[in-house]
């Protein structure tokens, strides 16, 4: 019998599971050789919100109750239910509706997270610039790579979106492409190298977005990360010189 089939035939004689949900690389069509089954089994209740029952090496089963899935306080693992597979829903299409809420942020929340998003970007840009502009180009390097997991939250955000997992960059963008240049741009094997050179796109969208007012708290130093988007032929001859030396 296939893993699967073995989980659903325990949960079927299981009074207190309400649904059962496939996740990972196996629901996105995604999965290697190496790829076990995640599987979220859906409870009444627990004592805890939800908790690792089983992890194999072919089977990784977490166990939810209903109120820890009906809870998207918790950011980090919303994006597992992206593209999930329902496979079980005794609540009548309940179950698949709470996994669509967890994939899919409210406007309120998409906004809060582009706001927390673009400002941290924009600070580990700044950052990436001091460092440059000091010298220390080790330092520089490794600030503008730490800008790209904000960058990526901050532009997803801004379209009323979920980041992805870093492993399911590509699959997003190819399922769900988002609208213009950004598709491209934000492509795995383009993202890394530009993160700073993407900033007056990202500003120009978080101002359309009215965002405004978290760029211009910058003040200045706003004005010195746009020089260094622009390009090393736009900074002081000594950046200029780190700059490339870092890329």
């Amino acid at each position: 019998m296939e893993i699967l089939e073995r989980v659903l035939a325990r949960a079927d004689i299981d009074p207190v599971v309400r649904g059962v949900i496939l996740t990972g690389s196996r629901a996105r069509g995604m999965a290697t050789a190496w790829s076990d089954y995640d599987v979220v089994i859906v409870v009444a209740e627990q004592t805890v919100p939800w908790r690792h029952t089983m992890r194999t090496a072919e089977l990784d089963e977490v166990v939810y109750t209903l109120e820890a899935l009906a809870d998207t306080s918790l950011h980090w693992q919303r994006y597992a239910f992206r593209g999930a597979q329902v496979l079980l829903d005794r609540l009548d299409g309940g179950i698949a509706q709470l996994v669509d809420r967890q994939a899919n942020p409210s406007q309120e929340e998409a906004v809060q997270q582009a706001r927390a998003a673009l400002d941290g970007y924009i600070n580990q840009l700044y950052r990436a610039v001091k460092s440059h502009r000091d010298g220390c180009v080790e330092a520089a390097y490794l600030d503008e790579a730490e800008s790209v997991p904000w960058l990526l939250e901050t532009v997803f955000a801004l379209h009323g979106r979920l980041r992805p997992y870093n492993k399911y960059l590509q699959w997003e963008l190819e399922h769900f492409p988002l609208p213009g240049d950004w598709n491209a741009a934000l492509m795995p094997t383009r993202v890394f190298a530009q993160a700073s050179g993407l900033f007056p796109a990202v500003e120009a969208l978080a101002r359309h977005h009215g965002h405004a007012d978290v760029l211009d708290a910058w003040g200045s130093d706003i004005e010195l990360i746009r020089t260094f988007a622009a390009g090393p032929g736009s900074l002081p001859p000594r950046i200029s010189r780190a700059v490339r030396q870092a890329r």
